[in-house]
């Protein structure tokens, strides 16, 4: 096995995110957030994390990447993951320790789908290149 790389589970569907400083970008996702390092490239500035089964890749900027146009903060306008967290309350203690802003406040939602409701704890925090991120703990379901 690689230093640094753990075995593990690969998802089909992993979106990698450009970030503008991978170190600054570590640092949130997995001091704050709590993901895990499975695979680093230094060399690459490339990373593979890991929370729970909710998968992720970041690299920095570089000039030979697949870019469809101009990149400009925030970065990922028009989406946000999703990410099933068992509680809410610790990431957000670690947030609130280093005073870093969320996007939006946690709330409870109860989403409705076909005769259940899905009920879920969540809140959402941008990382540093703007990414929206929206945490979740899940509450359960009940028939309506």
């Amino acid at each position: 096995m690689v230093e640094n790389q753990k075995a593990l589970y690969w998802n089909k569907m992993v979106p990698e995110l450009i970030v503008s400083n991978l170190q600054e970008s570590l640092a949130f996702w997995v001091n704050l957030i709590g993901f895990e390092v499975m695979y680093q490239s230094e060399e690459e500035r490339f990373v593979y994390l890991d929370l729970l089964g909710a998968q992720v890749m970041l690299e920095e900027m570089q000039p030979e990447q697949w870019v469809t146009g101009e990149l400009e903060k925030p970065l990922g306008r028009g989406i946000n993951f999703q990410i099933e967290v068992p509680a809410v309350k610790p990431i957000l203690e670690r947030l609130e320790r280093e005073n870093y802003p969320l996007f939006d406040a946690l709330e409870e939602r109860w989403y409705q789908a076909n005769d259940l409701q899905h009920g879920q704890r969540q809140f959402l925090v941008q990382d540093p290149d703007g990414y929206l991120l929206r945490l979740v703990e899940v509450l359960g379901e009940v028939s309506v």
